[in-house]
């Protein structure tokens, strides 16, 4: 049986025209060495053999090392720093599509006929751009015309490297594209660039650039590729500079209204390998407002044929049905099943259903359209796929997800963006209940219940969660957005420059932040102790427990956040590969930088206090605090716990992705009807149910088409 290495052994030979006798004498081997490697008659070929063949045929570094590891051996060449970094990724996009195929049954029984031709001249640029020709030479026009088997084959003849996939609505453009990735992937040479499939819809041409967007979007998807890069940004930005990502960007028909022409002017500014996918009246609109993509071959892909339904549909089950209605098929049901996304929909409602007959599309009556059929198709899916569940409820939830979507202008389900209007308002008020109810325990536990406890609990309650208010504020302005989940962990390591500057800026924050809690603190203190007998504040008493309580709680506060700081690190770039894992990632890290950060926190602020006593302890009498508050350690470590928890949980509540997560998608939303209590379980059940599909970090909808067919349900029914 032949070798993975055996084939590239004789593909190497064959694109160097030699002959088996040739290759022997070159390399100084025998004929049958030579014969025996590339049948696979001969395996394990030693370090030194497989050398000898790289030798002789003049392979470059990078196919030398693909030769060497065929042969289960490593090279050593020159060391290249994102060779580990482009290896990782690969390996966790192929994993991923490969799931993503499983789950799409696209092999089941057999993947459906895609094909395509090229596309009008309008929309293609010149051969001589595209063939990458010089000055003066002929470029004849390539063959572009393929099928799905041959993608790789069609994108490899491009000299370009951009190819530009265009197509009606669910005519089978993001098949395509993931063939296109899992075929590329197992051949690739350590050199070539990574494929990875990206949806445009989040891309703003006119505020970022299309490079800084997509190290976002690698980030984002592989949180590893956050860690610093060989030159001081990060792997993803530093992978992205060395052109070793092939961007596959699926949806330019999905970018914002008035957004197409400039997307299309900002992939002309750049010479960068891509495939990009569209339907076929917005690219053409683009194309008409500026022109097409510079140095892209074009293609548009063909509709299904009777033939090719003949062949599938009956496949697809053991009941009869299928046979009579493809016999009589008309025109408006012949329309329909043009499409791999009509043929799947017809496939789940009818072929997957014991009870469900497809005769019944052959109505006139009830069908005379083809809009009325796809809309019987789209109606009935959610349905189908939950008829062993509640589907009445399941559509409603769906709904409403396909709803927020839709408001928010996108195709990505982020777990972190869940929400709406109120949510600012329903954080924070959480914060305040929250720092209430933990405060009011540790005043009774260690101090003892007394008639001011639950007024400096409210009080305290209220503060911090005025300070998430605020802080909430701050980051909409700064980011336009909720923040995205973190995307590291803990752990003792050697610091960096990145990380000084990291600790450097955190401790800025400490300081302001930790200096404002601080001035709250000390006047509601002092306000509390007011409501007890035979004690009257001064004026000049409560700016200085404020003023005292500001530095301690800043200085705390910087010393804290930098040391966490010091020992954040990127995950592994295989961490988190979609947005299950990224929940649970994210979930740990924040539950471990509060378990941190409250400890520590109360132990810094027990030493910074007895410090600040001693010293308030050698100014003038007049102005000594000591006098009026004298030292106590339970006090003082009672002010740091609920500093330290306080803190920590308006951090947790109002600013981080889990936090907004937990309070927003499993408490408030669930709370008024609009998800389920067990949101994780039902998202990962639509997933499985084929309602929703993962893309990296996000989950969205089936097809678009889907997503605005329940959207538009929602709010009809709302």
């Amino acid at each position: 049986m032949t070798s993975r290495f055996g084939v590239l052994l004789r593909q190497h030979r064959l694109q160097a025209e030699l002959t088996q006798e040739a290759l022997a004498d070159r390399s100084g081997l025998g004929v049958r060495t030579v014969r025996g490697l590339e049948t696979g008659e001969r395996a394990e070929p030693r370090v030194a053999t497989v050398r000898l063949l790289a030798d002789a045929l003049a392979l470059d570094t990078g196919e030398r090392v693909t030769l060497l590891a065929a042969a289960g051996h490593v090279d050593n060449p020159a060391p290249d720093p994102l060779a580990g970094a482009a290896y990782e990724l690969a390996h966790a996009v192929r994993a991923r599509w490969l799931r993503e195929e499983e789950q799409r049954r696209v092999h089941d029984p057999y993947p459906l006929p895609v094909r395509w031709t090229p596309a009008p001249a309008r929309l293609t640029d010149s051969w001589a751009n595209i063939r990458r020709a010089r000055a003066g030479e002929r470029a004849a026009p390539l063959d572009l015309t393929g099928g799905l088997d041959g993608v790789v084959e069609v994108y490899r003849r491009i000299p370009s490297g951009r190819l530009v996939v265009l197509g009606r609505a669910g005519s089978g453009k993001t098949i395509l594209t993931l063939r296109l990735v899992l075929g590329l992937l197992p051949s690739r040479a350590p050199t070539d660039p990574v494929p990875v499939v990206v949806g445009l819809g989040t891309w703003n041409p006119t505020t970022t650039d299309l490079r800084d967007w997509l190290v976002a979007c690698l980030e984002r998807d592989h949180p590893g590729l956050a860690a610093p890069g060989p030159t001081g940004s990060t792997l993803a930005a530093a992978l992205v500079e060395a052109d070793r990502v092939l961007p596959v960007l699926d949806g330019f028909d999905e970018l914002a209204d008035g957004l197409h022409r400039a997307a299309l002017e900002a992939l002309n500014a750049t010479a960068l390998p891509l495939v990009l996918t569209s339907r076929v009246d917005e690219y053409a609109a683009a194309v008409a407002g500026t022109d097409v993509l510079t140095a892209a071959g074009c293609v548009e892909l063909a509709d299904l044929t009777p033939a090719d339904l003949a062949d599938y549909l009956p496949r697809t089950t053991r009941k009869a049905g299928w046979e009579p209605v493809l016999a009589a098929l008309p025109d408006p049901l012949a329309q329909v099943l043009t499409t791999p996304l009509m043929v799947g929909l017809a496939r789940t409602v009818y072929s997957d259903t014991p009870d469900h007959d497809p005769a019944e599309l052959l109505d006139e009556v009830r069908f005379p359209t083809a809009e009325a059929i796809e809309d019987h198709l789209l109606g009935d899916f959610v349905p189908t796929v939950y008829r062993n569940a509640d589907p009445e409820r399941a559509g409603r939830w769906l709904g409403h997800l396909a709803d927020h979507l839709d408001r928010l202008g996108t195709r990505d389900l982020a777990w972190w963006r869940l929400g709406g209007p109120a949510s600012t308002v329903v954080l924070t008020v959480a914060a305040a209940l929250a720092v209430t109810c933990v405060d009011l325990v540790l005043e009774v536990y260690l101090l003892g219940l007394t008639g001011a406890s639950l007024a400096v609990s409210a009080g305290l309650g209220t503060a911090f969660g005025l300070a998430g208010l605020l802080a909430q504020r701050i980051v909409l302005r700064r980011h336009g957005t909720v923040l995205d989940p973190a995307r590291v962990r803990l752990r003792l390591r050697r610091g960096t420059g990145q990380t000084r500057v990291r600790v450097a800026t955190r401790m800025t924050v400490g300081v302001v932040v930790g200096a404002l809690v601080g001035l709250g603190l000390g006047g509601i203190r002092e306000l509390a102790r007011a409501l007890g007998p035979d004690y009257v504040p001064t004026p000049v008493l409560v700016v200085t427990d404020a003023v005292v309580f500001a530095g301690m709680f800043g200085g705390t506060a910087a010393v804290v956040l930098g040391l966490m700081a010091a020992f954040e690190t990127p995950v592994a770039v295989r961490s988190a590969s979609d947005p299950a894992e990224l929940l649970r990632a994210n979930r740990t890290t924040v539950a471990v930088q509060l378990a941190v950060f409250a400890p520590v926190f109360t132990v810094v602020f027990v030493l910074v206090n007895w410090l600040t006593t001693v010293a308030w302890a050698q100014l003038p009498p007049e102005l000594v605090w000591q006098v009026e508050f004298p030292w106590r350690w339970k006090h003082s470590v009672a002010v740091g716990l609920i500093g330290g928890l306080g803190g920590g949980l308006a951090y947790v509540l109002c600013l981080t992705a889990w936090g907004r997560w937990l309070v927003l998608a499993r408490v408030w939303l669930p709370l008024t009807g609009r998800l389920p209590w067990t949101l994780p379980g039902f998202l990962e059940d639509a997933y499985r149910r084929g309602v929703l599909r993962r893309a990296g970090a996000v989950y969205q909808f089936r097809h678009a088409r889907l997503q605005d067919h329940l959207a538009r349900r929602h709010r009809s029914s709302a």
